[in-house]
């Protein structure tokens, strides 16, 4: 059996693509124009990169906590934990809610979502508090809260430390203050926080045999002492050209003022001073 003759049909063969090698060659006024015309683009889009050292970020996310002192953990959970999540559930962009109870504090971690515009997070957590603010009422008398954060992402370019032989904690507090006042003045500085700082306190200890010795109970001296150191108006006097505000006096401003104060209980009275160990410390642990 004989093949058959092949044909050749001009113009049936395969189509060639674009060579952009050749068209450049065949344009060398219009590629150099061309490759010009990307330097200049590429030299001012290089200095127009970004350069923060820290670039701004959005953190999308937020701590809600609350304290309901001498609450077991199945209480926090049924009673605050849930109602919070509730009102955080009505919250726009509102993404995933995580929560920890236990016994007397909650701890809820709010995230929006990622779509959420940055504009609108002041907005957002405005929102937040508003709403939570509107269902206090609904939540056990004794919770103490909620307290809400939503700065705990920040982080800081610089960490100095302040030390001296000599000064007291308080003494070295106030001066790191003076150095925060000071760096806040800086341009571009946005936030300075002062970390561990000791807080200064006057504790007033009194022995339960010398309380029983005499009679006292140590609830009715806590009552005296707040009594006389509470900050109350007494009313306002209007004058024809003036209003002057009334006061009562006789707040504590030294220890010294405690140690003379007069404790009466049983038609007796005693000097704090007298039954009380009174000091100025600061907070254990610190």
């Amino acid at each position: 059996m004989s093949a058959l003759p092949s044909t050749l049909v001009p113009g049936s063969g395969p189509t060639t693509s674009f060579n952009i090698s050749r068209w450049a060659l065949e344009h060398p006024a219009l590629t150099r124009y061309l490759l010009l015309v990307l330097m200049v683009l590429g030299l001012v889009a290089y200095f127009q990169l970004g350069q923060d050292e820290d670039p701004p970020f959005t953190f999308r996310a937020m701590v809600v906590r609350a304290y309901w002192p001498g609450a077991t953990a199945q209480q926090i959970a049924d009673q605050v934990t849930d109602k919070l999540e509730k009102t955080l559930q009505e919250v726009p962009y509102a993404d995933k809610i995580r929560s920890y109870s236990k016994p007397g504090e909650t701890l809820i971690l709010f995230q929006v979502k990622d779509s959420s515009p940055p504009k609108e997070m002041a907005q957002i957590w405005y929102t937040v508090r508003k709403k939570v603010s509107d269902m206090r009422g609904t939540l056990p008398g004794g919770v103490v809260g909620p307290f809400f954060n939503d700065e705990f992402g920040d982080v800081y370019g610089s960490i100095y430390s302040l030390s001296s032989d000599g000064f007291t904690y308080e003494e070295l507090k106030e001066q790191a203050d003076r150095v925060r006042q000071r760096l806040l003045k800086v341009k571009d500085v946005n936030k300075v926080e002062i970390f561990g700082a000791q807080d200064e306190k006057v504790f007033i200890e009194i022995s339960q045999k010398r309380l029983a010795q005499l009679g006292l109970d140590f609830n009715t001296v806590l009552a005296q002492i707040g009594q006389q150191n509470a900050v109350e108006s007494a009313g306002v006097i209007t004058a024809p050209t003036d209003s002057l505000q009334v006061r009562v006096g006789g707040q504590f401003n030294s220890i010294d003022d405690l140690k003379v104060f007069p404790i009466r209980a049983n038609g007796a009275s005693f000097k704090l001073g007298d039954i009380a160990t009174i000091r100025r410390a600061y907070v254990d642990p610190p």
